[in-house]
């Protein structure tokens, strides 16, 4: 084993044991850039027993071409100077492999302090260069995405950090990237959100249970210069080692909400419309409805008065009788005006809770006028579990009235003529509310675009009936289909959800 005297001492190394105690590739070069020696692991990794093994002019020529001048020039300072800072040079191995090494060059002095030989270190970085290149591959990507996605795109921390904002975020709520990196996520949302928000976080760390992640909420955001907006937020976690990062992609509803607020009140103008129509082919018949209380009434006060002459404590019965009567009829006319002027009004869109039955009397008062007279037996049969609906009352009675009068036209030429109404519990949130006419049936020409606008075989009327009664359902979350009745005639069912279910609008 060769052995070396350390200068200034009468101690002795050994070149050999010391290098193969090194981890990495270590060799010794000389001035001819010849190997002198390598370490154990150096010999290793390229893959030889001796260093007669290496190829002719290592580790030169085991540099990849495109870096040999650098590694040249890098070895010629290390002989001038000694000082060379660590690079990075591929080295293609006698075996083919080709791997990345941070190459250390350092020169050796001799006893007469000249260098004479360098220590080149080898130590294989590839896989930690190869993730380093997918992680700026992976930064290359997620800038991409937060440059060019068309939705604002936040993305937070366990402790609510903003960690990436989107071009589309930075128009959104008008922070810069600079100013909003690493701000809590709340600052983008108004109160009293923002004081609950580290809340949401620390329960779903603590509980893990989703109350928004997956499931998208329609929630109000806060601009830099504090004004609110409406946004549709979807939220999506992900897992770094043992760090969760929270990703939100929003979308400003401005826009949508004014649209569906200029919708619904057209909707509205042409429910109203609709409403007014249908009190205009009621006309001949509301005359004759209201008429009738009015003519009795007149009767009633008539044959009082006629009887003030005679003996009034002998009539005394007929007069509280007539009196009573009187009041009754006044009622019934009463009821029917305010009906009719509840239901011609156009008031705003008024959701609440209400008795199913109370509806459906309310919507026979005007839906029903004239029926008795055309020789239509009504009947109606309520479920008991069915309580309550959340919906606005006015609507309601529109889309009934109107089934109603279509059932009662079309058994015009019938000759049983028979309309009824049926409410049942579909299970425990749905109800069902069925009329049935006896009538002439579906027309098939119309088929299933009975509810389509404009869809309509009457000579008279747009045809916008059923069209506004299913609009009217959808809005208040339910569904209306038509069927032929196997009676003869036509039944429409209406679902509509019970007024007992909850909302939960916690964050």
């Amino acid at each position: 084993m060769r052995e070396t005297i350390v200068h200034g001492t009468d101690r002795v190394w050994h070149p050999d044991a010391i290098l193969s105690a090194f981890p990495n590739c270590v060799m010794i070069v000389d001035r001819n850039l010849q190997p002198i020696n390598c370490s154990a692991v150096g010999l290793e990794i390229f893959g030889v027993a001796s260093l007669a093994d290496l190829p002719e002019g290592a580790p030169v020529t085991c540099v990849a071409p495109d870096h040999r001048r650098l590694f040249e020039n890098r070895m010629d300072c290390a002989f001038e100077s000694s000082a060379v800072d660590p690079f990075d040079v591929p080295l293609q191995l006698p075996d083919g492999r080709l791997i990345y090494a941070e190459c250390n060059i350092a020169g050796l002095a001799s006893p007469k302090g000249e260098i004479d030989a360098v220590m080149v270190t080898f130590q294989d970085v590839t896989a930690l260069r190869n993730t380093e290149g997918k992680l700026d591959q992976a930064n290359s990507i997620l800038r991409s995405i937060l440059t060019t996605i068309p939705d604002a795109m936040v993305v937070i921390d366990e402790a609510g950090r903003i960690s990436s904002f989107s071009s589309t975020a930075e128009k959104m709520f008008g922070y810069e990237q600079e100013e909003i990196i690493g701000q809590n996520v709340k600052v983008l949302m108004p109160e009293p959100y923002r004081a609950a928000h580290d809340g949401y976080i620390e329960r779903y760390l603590r509980t893990e249970e989703k109350r928004i992640i997956g499931i998208g909420r329609t929630v109000v955001g806060c601009r830099k210069d504090g004004t609110t907006f409406p946004l549709q937020l979807e939220v999506g976690e992900a897992k770094i080692g043992d760090e969760r990062y929270f990703t939100g992609f929003i979308i400003d509803l401005t826009e949508k909400k004014q649209t569906e607020a200029e919708l619904q009140s057209l909707q509205q103008d042409l429910a109203h419309a609709s409403r007014l129509s249908a009190v205009g082919t009621l006309a001949s018949s509301l005359a004759h409805e209201i008429n009738q209380p009015l003519t009795a009434i007149a009767n009633y006060l008539s044959a009082a008065r006629d009887m003030m002459d005679g003996d009034l404590a002998e009539n005394r019965e007929f007069f509280l009788e007539a009196l009573q009567e009187s009041v009754s009829e006044s009622l019934r006319a009463g009821t029917i005006v305010r009906r009719l002027r509840e239901f011609v009004s156009r008031g705003e869109i008024n959701r609440r809770k209400l008795s199913i039955s109370q509806v459906l009397e309310d919507a026979t008062v005007l839906g029903m006028i004239g029926a008795q007279e055309r020789g239509v037996k009504f009947s109606i049969d309520i479920a008991p579990d069915t309580d309550y609906v959340f919906a606005d009352r006015v609507q309601m009675q529109q889309v009934m009235v109107n089934l109603m009068r279509n059932g009662i036209e079309a058994m015009a030429d019938s000759a049983e003529k028979k309309l009824h109404i049926g409410v049942q519990s579909l299970d425990d949130e749905r109800l069902e509310i069925s009329v049935s006419d006896s009538g002439s049936g579906i027309d098939q020409e119309l088929g299933d675009r009975i509810f389509d606008p404009f869809a309509s075989t009457k000579g008279t009327g747009m045809g916008l009936g059923l069209s506004i009664c299913r609009t009217i359902i959808e809005a208040h979350g339910g569904t209306i289909g038509v069927e032929p009745n196997p009676d003869g005639g036509t039944i429409f069912r209406i679902t509509l959800e019970k007024a007992e279910r909850e909302q939960n609008d916690e964050q």
